[in-house]
């Protein structure tokens, strides 16, 4: 049990490390950064325009769409690494379903770019 427990000790030492380092850093940037706080730093900041007092008050909807694709395409490339890695182990069969995967998404694209979805106006 002992030998099993000493197995583990590095990764208790990396992460003690890691605590230590961390709360160093955020101690020595409270200590030595310059604290000029006014109120245009204090001011919260919401997609791009100022705060408004009545939180049920529309705003445009083209914030929501932009985070939307960009979800769907960043989840493009969190599959297209793995593959890429597996890539001589998958073989052609892991090929060509991922030109199909890729084939659907550029279909996707080009829908929302003929409907305008990418246009900011």
């Amino acid at each position: 049990m002992n030998e099993l427990l000493l197995e583990y000790l590095p990764i208790l030492i990396f992460l003690g490390l890691a605590i230590a380092m961390a709360g160093a850093m955020i101690g020595m940037s409270h200590m030595l950064g310059q604290q000029k706080p006014d109120p245009e730093k204090l001011s919260s900041y919401e997609c791009g325009f100022d705060a408004f007092d009545d939180a049920r008050q529309q705003f445009d909807v083209r914030f929501y769409l932009v985070a939307i694709l960009f979800i769907i395409f960043d989840l493009e490339v969190a599959f297209l690494f793995p593959w890429a890695v597996s890539l001589s182990e998958i073989g052609l069969f892991g090929f060509w379903s991922m030109v199909v995967f890729l084939g659907v998404l550029t279909i996707g694209f080009i829908y929302e770019w003929r409907k305008g979805a990418l246009e900011w106006e």
